[in-house]
């Protein structure tokens, strides 16, 4: 069983609570997700199951779509609902035209320090820990993109919001930030994850429903197949004497009709319309195999 698993994770789970489960319904050790989710967000949690784990590492900075609420008032310090309060309680004094000019200032390029209660390490520690024995928390800021910021709703209290966003992107922070610039605090209060690279909401199944497929023997029902993940790559249809040449490591040559000059990266599909391997190009139409399932 090689592929993805989209699961639509619950609130309160973390995502490697998710993988476990999934070990357990598949009967395999090997699963792994491609980007976790807090635990109390929702939402799309690709899982990649058997020879398809080795493709994880195409899908380090793939984009996310969000929709979430935040909640104006007061602070947290994990800037969550889930966190201690940092700030005395205050009414909100803010319009929907002063929080739409907030959020245009967080379109595009932005630099984001992420919060202090992330999986985000320090000298090889992750922040969360430094945090919950109250040692200092010095995290630098990096670099992410908000593609899109679209203010849905706004009763004066709570906004509700969808965003696109690149990989690292800590919607959290810019709850809290939001909070900062309107004077009253602010956390994030829901999230749902809507999608990841491109994997939507529509495709993702409950782990109620994923038990239900497994006890009726039909859980490769819910498998995306290994051929059609990383779909941005074109598809390299070879034959059964190319396909063992590849699974030895040796280079092949693709149709300048199919792949495009300067493509990176090729799929290499069997006959049997198995993806046998990742091929990275050497030379003009020639591909050696960087990653064979």
């Amino acid at each position: 069983m090689d592929g993805a698993i989209i699961v639509d994770k619950p609130a309160g789970w973390t995502s490697h609570d998710a993988v476990n489960r999934i070990r357990r319904l598949a009967d395999t050790r090997r699963v792994g997700h491609l980007g976790t989710l807090d635990p109390g967000a929702t939402g799309v949690l690709p899982l990649v199951i058997g020879r398809a784990t080795r493709l994880a590492q195409f899908y380090v900075a793939s984009d996310k779509v969000y929709d979430a609420t935040i909640r104006f008032g007061y602070s947290t310090d994990s800037y969550d609902g889930q966190g201690q309060t940092t700030s005395p309680e205050a009414q909100p004094n803010l319009t929907r035209e002063q929080l739409e000019d907030f959020i245009r200032g967080f379109r595009g390029v932005i630099q984001q320090t992420p919060p202090p209660i992330s999986a985000k390490k320090i000298q090889g520690t992750p922040a969360y820990k430094l945090a919950r024995r109250n040692l200092p928390v010095n995290l630098k800021p990096v670099e992410v993109t908000i593609f899109s910021f679209d203010l849905k709703e706004f009763d004066g209290m709570e906004a509700q919001v969808q965003v696109h966003c690149s990989a690292g992107t800590y919607l959290r922070s810019i709850a809290h930030e939001l909070g900062a610039l309107a004077g009253c605090g602010a956390f994030l209060k829901t999230l749902r994850r809507l999608a990841s690279g491109h994997f939507r909401l529509d495709q993702a199944r409950t782990l109620e429903q994923l038990e239900a497929l497994a006890t009726e023997g039909r859980f490769q029902e819910a498998l995306v197949p290994a051929v059609a993940l990383v779909p941005e790559f074109p598809i390299e249809r070879v034959d059964a004497v190319t396909t063992g040449h590849i699974r030895q490591g040796r280079d092949f040559r693709v149709s300048p009709f199919q792949v495009a000059k300067g493509v990176r990266y090729v799929k290499a599909v069997s006959p049997q319309g198995d993806l046998v391997a990742i091929g990275e190009a050497r030379l003009p139409n020639v591909y050696h195999p960087v990653l064979v399932l």
